[in-house]
Order: C-alpha cells, then sequence, then structure tokens
C-alpha cells in the first residue's frame, strides 16, 4: 500500500469527504459528486489544499511570523488547546470583540457592571487560522480587509462572499476527528521547521526528532502532573543558539527588566550595612558588579533594561549611598511593602506572612515580591513600556544575570515561569535545595536552585489574583499553566553566602574584565572548588586578617580550614587541602608554600 493511500484512508477515516449539504456552484471544484443530499468531497483536493496550507504555515514558522488561531466551536476546545501548547502560541481570544484587528490603533475600554476590561493595541498578526469558519464570519471580513492571510475549513454549505475571502481554503467535514489531524499536522509543521530553522544556524546541540518528540511528550506530562508540583527540567544545551545579529538581540533584550532583591543585611559578617555592599573585589561591591553588567550589554547592544532594587526600610539608605557612582544608569528603587505616593519618611513597614530574620529581611516568597511591585506603581510603568519578561535575583547569587539564549526561549514557547537549577550530587545533603519544598522538578539527575527565576510580566497580575485566593503556601510553579526549570552550567551560579565564597571571588580563578568577572580559562575542572572555612573566618574583618594574600586556587578540588589558622603570601593550594588547628594550637601556613593533597593537624604536617 502507498504512502498516499495511507494518508487517504486516514482522512476517510474522519469523513473529510462527507459535505454538509448540496455543494455550492463554487464549491465543485472539491467536489465528486453527491448522494442522499450530500455532497461527497474529493478527499484528493482535500490533500493537495493540507499540503499548501501547511506549506504556507512552515514558511511562516521560519520567517517567524505571528498566528492568530480563532476557535468558535467549544467541540474544539481541549484539540486546540494541546496544539498551541506544544507549538508555544498563545489563543487570543479578543476576537470575540467585533472591529478587534480593523480597530486596533485605538485601544478601547469596557465598563460592566462588576469590572472595567482596558483592552489595548492589537498587533496584527501574519496569518489567522480559523476552525467552522461559518460560525464567526467577523473575523474573516477584518482579516481580509487588513489583507491578512486566511487558513480555513470549508464546506459545501459556505456563502460565496466568506469563501472567497480565505486564502488558504481546505475543503473537510470540520468534524472533531479532522480538526485533531488538522491541528496535528500544524503541530508537526511547527516543530519541524524550528528544527531546521535551528539546523540552519549551525545548532548542533539541537535534539533529534526523537528526542524533540520526548522533551514535548514530557512537558506535557509535567502539565498533568501540576497536582504533585512537579516541572520538567530543560537541558540548557538544548536551546537554540542565539543569533550573532545585534539588532535582533537588542530588540529581544528590550522586552526584559530585572528586578533583585536587596533586603538582606550583613551583620552576619561584621559589617554594618545592607549584604550587596559587601567589597567582593578590586573595590567592587556585588551591586557594582550586577550594575555593570546590565549597563555592559545596555551599551553593547544599544538595549535599555532596567534594573529595580527591591529595598527594605533598613537598607534603602545605604543602597543609594552605593548607586551615587551610577546616577546615569538606569536603575530604580522601591521598598518592600511601601505603596505609591507614600514618603519614605512616614512609611511603617508591616511584616509579610514569611518568616525571615533580622539579618535577611528580603520576603519568602514570591508573591511578596510582586505585590510590593504593584504597589509601588512601578509594574503598570513597565507593562506601558512594552516589557514582556522579568527576571528576578536573589541577593547572593552575583554571577553574569541576563542570557539572551534563555530569554528567547522562554519568549518562543510562551513560557510563563522558569527557575534555573543546576545539577548537584548526593555526597553533600546541604547542596540540595529539593527537601525545601520550594520546587519539585521532574528530572533524572539532583538539582539545585541557583536563586534565578524568569516569568512573564503579563502574568504576574494573574498570580496575585491566584496567590490571594490561597491560603495555603504553594510552590511558585502551582500558579502557572507553561512552567519550566532550565538545567544551567555552574558558571551562572556564584553565590556569596559566607566568607568561604568571598575566597573564592576574590582569587586568581575569576578575573574583573569589564566590571564583570570572567572564570579563569586555566582551570580544567567546570565546577569550582569546594570551601569550608571555619567560624574563625566568619566576620569580614578576620577572614581579611587571616590572610595576607588570596592563594591560588586554580588546581584546587576542596579546602577545609578550622581553628586558629593564618596563612601568608603566594601560597598555592591543589587537590584536595585540609587544615585543622586543634585547640590552643595555632598553625601558620608560610609564605610561597606550595599544599596538594595535605591533610594538616598541626605545624610539623606542612
Amino acid at each position: 500500500m502507498t504512502i498516499h493511500s495511507v494518508v487517504i484512508q486516514k482522512l476517510l477515516s474522519t469523513n473529510a469527504h462527507l459535505g454538509r449539504r448540496v455543494a455550492a456552484h463554487h464549491f465543485k471544484i472539491y467536489s465528486c459528486g453527491a448522494r442522499n443530499a450530500m455532497t461527497i468531497i474529493d478527499s484528493d483536493k482535500t490533500l493537495i489544499c493540507l499540503r499548501n496550507a501547511c506549506q504556507f504555515i512552515g514558511n511562516l514558522v521560519r520567517a517567524k511570523g505571528k498566528f492568530l488561531f480563532v476557535n468558535t466551536n467549544s467541540l474544539f476546545d481541549e484539540i486546540l488547546d494541546q496544539m498551541t501548547y506544544r507549538i508555544g502560541c498563545k489563543i487570543d481570544n479578543s476576537w470575540k470583540l467585533g472591529g478587534f484587528l480593523s480597530n486596533s490603533s485605538s485601544p478601547k475600554k469596557f465598563r460592566g457592571r462588576n469590572k472595567k476590561l482596558n483592552l489595548g493595541a492589537v498587533e496584527p498578526p501574519d496569518c489567522v487560522v480559523i476552525f467552522d469558519t461559518e460560525r464567526k464570519s467577523s473575523v474573516i471580513l477584518e482579516a481580509d480587509r487588513l489583507q491578512i492571510p486566511i487558513v480555513g475549513l470549508v464546506d459545501s454549505s459556505m456563502p460565496w462572499d466568506t469563501y472567497k475571502r480565505i486564502t488558504y481554503p481546505v475543503p473537510a467535514n470540520d468534524s472533531v476527528q479532522f480538526v485533531y489531524l488538522f491541528c496535528n499536522l500544524i503541530t508537526k509543521t511547527f516543530l519541524y521547521e524550528r528544527k531546521r530553522f535551528g539546523g540552519a544556524m549551525g545548532a548542533t546541540a539541537i535534539a533529534t526528532k526523537a528526542e524533540i518528540r520526548e522533551d514535548v511528550q514530557q512537558i506535557e506530562q509535567s502539565k498533568t502532573n501540576k497536582s504533585r508540583d512537579k516541572i520538567y527540567v530543560l537541558p540548557y544545551e538544548s536551546l537554540v543558539p542565539m543569533t550573532d545579529d545585534s539588532v535582533e538581540i537588542k530588540n529581544l533584550l528590550d522586552k526584559l527588566v530585572v528586578l533583585k532583591y536587596n533586603g538582606s543585611l550583613g551583620t552576619k559578617w561584621g559589617f554594618n550595612g545592607p549584604k550587596s555592599a559587601v567589597e567582593v573585589c578590586n573595590g567592587l561591591t556585588c551591586l557594582d558588579l550586577i550594575v555593570n553588567h546590565i549597563e555592559s550589554l545596555n551599551s553593547k547592544y544599544g538595549c535599555n533594561i532596567p534594573l529595580l532594587l527591591m529595598n527594605t526600610v533598613k537598607t534603602h539608605g545605604d543602597t543609594l549611598k552605593v548607586l551615587e557612582k551610577h546616577s546615569n544608569k538606569s536603575i530604580y528603587t522601591f521598598i518592600q511593602g511601601q505603596h505609591h505616593g507614600v514618603d519614605i519618611q512616614d512609611f511603617v513597614p508591616l511584616p509579610f506572612e514569611g518568616q525571615y530574620s533580622e539579618d535577611e529581611m528580603y520576603p519568602a516568597d514570591y508573591g511578596d515580591v510582586f505585590l510590593s511591585l504593584k504597589h509601588s506603581g512601578k509594574l503598570d510603568v513597565l507593562l506601558s513600556q512594552g516589557k514582556e519578561y522579568m527576571l528576578v535575583l536573589n541577593p547572593d547569587n552575583i554571577s553574569d544575570a541576563v542570557d539572551p539564549k534563555i530569554l528567547n526561549h522562554l519568549i518562543q514557547s510562551n513560557i510563563e515561569y522558569c527557575m534555573e537549577v543546576i545539577p548537584t550530587s548526593l555526597s553533600n545533603p546541604e547542596e540540595s535545595d529539593l527537601q525545601s519544598g520550594k520546587e519539585n522538578f521532574q528530572s533524572k539527575g539532583n538539582l539545585k536552585l541557583t536563586d534565578k527565576m524568569w516569568m512573564s510580566m503579563k502574568s504576574i497580575e494573574q498570580l496575585l489574583e491566584r496567590i490571594a485566593l490561597k491560603k495555603e503556601k504553594y510552590p511558585m510553579s502551582k500558579f502557572f499553566d507553561r512552567a519550566i526549570g532550565i538545567s544551567v552550567p555552574h558558571s551562572r551560579y556564584l553565590p556569596v553566602k559566607a566568607t568561604s565564597d568571598l575566597l573564592l571571588l576574590q582569587s586568581d580563578l575569576f578575573t574583573l574584565s569589564e566590571g564583570t568577572l570572567s572564570r579563569n580559562s586555566a582551570r580544567a575542572n567546570p565546577i569550582n572548588p569546594s570551601i569550608v572555612l571555619g567560624p574563625e573566618f566568619e566576620k569580614v574583618s578576620d577572614f581579611h586578617s587571616r590572610f595576607k594574600s588570596i592563594p591560588s586556587i586554580i588546581e584546587l578540588d576542596s579546602l577545609k580550614v578550622a581553628g586558629d589558622v593564618w596563612f601568608g603570601t603566594g601560597i598555592t593550594l591543589k587537590g584536595k587541602v585540609s587544615i585543622v588547628a586543634r585547640p590552643g594550637m595555632k598553625i601558620v601556613v608560610p609564605d610561597g608554600v606550595v599544599l596538594q593533597n595535605k591533610l594538616i593537624n598541626g605545624p610539623g604536617d606542612i
């Protein structure tokens, strides 16, 4: 049996050949007779039209065109939802309001009995795909007036005035079975063309057809597993590489805004002020690094990525002092819990529901962050500026924040919520955050949160409404229909939680280039050394006094220091090194010494 005959049998099994009544004159080109006052549609003609429609859709996918899927029959709702979810397109129901396309140049306001609906201007799509065309001819009229190509199912009963406006008609009985087949063809066309486009860009890490099918199935499965709070983790290597076109990168980054918590105090380190004001290296603080990183992107591509800092009453004043040297940059501050128009001197902070210590004043869940953002009035301003995604950063992670490759994937796939994670091992239970109840990931390995979260701007208000209806605490992914995790390289996680992290960042393992930290390429191991310093090094002042200079650790695997230990200058550490001074003993590591795979319990072991 040939492939053609198999496809024809598939069409016949969906009753695509059965018209509703005797065909009108303009429809007879697709019919091969009539029986019992019912048109018999030529399946060969249906197959040709299907190929033409899918070829047109494929060309638009390669050109990154915008699609509008119009579903006018409730029987097709589940089918359309599955299709749009898999291809990463969003169903726009604004077509239900007349003139949504032809009058899109002027925003409209509608006031109902209980609420007011603000409908902004609609950007015209490059193609309209409509199902059950006889039920909503107004959409066809508007698209035809704007000369937007239309792909639609047509039946023998369709009037000529509607039929002549459809660019790519598909003659068939619009049964549920055929609509499912049609949507399946559209889905495969999208996935295939995106894979082709990725291959043309030289994406050697793009998955094969089987891998893409497996990823799609797992993402689809993750949607059904929301009751178990599981989200699918996508490997960073499978993302489509970014183009070298600076204009495209600029347009992409212009859709982003970065928000950073800035409420943690440094009193645990013996530092009087916000933790972000602690000097990391070469006179630069944690806050300087993130500001310089974003400013370098704005200068390189000519984009405008604003940085928002959510302070507390205790960190606001000192933060403004740090920002004095960045006065000409796009940095905006607001205070946790402060409403728009309330002066800082008159503001009395109210505690949030989450539990936090005196030294760590940032909220325990994201709902408090977005509530403060909305009350400050900055959320509405950002939305009016066309911002589409927000990157939320925890103060403890100072690695380069913005990755256009991740942002591009989120926009193309219409992802609402994304957490960055890194793989870890079970050898150190403290490394894993999965026991904390924050998120539960569906992945083959063990994962650790990197304190970086991406979120669609349009879903923030919807998120606040959903959280308000829930009394219990839920993981963030519970509130979104399209939530994923991305397993990123370890280079995207540089925490500053203890002085051991300062030792890592101030060593020769990292260099400062154009205001940002870069990892030394001389280190072969992709994972940073594990460093544990005892309580004698906990304060920043004690840390600096016990190190005359920071040792070289390019070839270091792990370091453990406890007790009264002092380091000279020009020291090199390699492999696994442990230096533990017993009570009442003092160990001084002399200048210029090289320690490799050493276990030191006294001065004589050096």
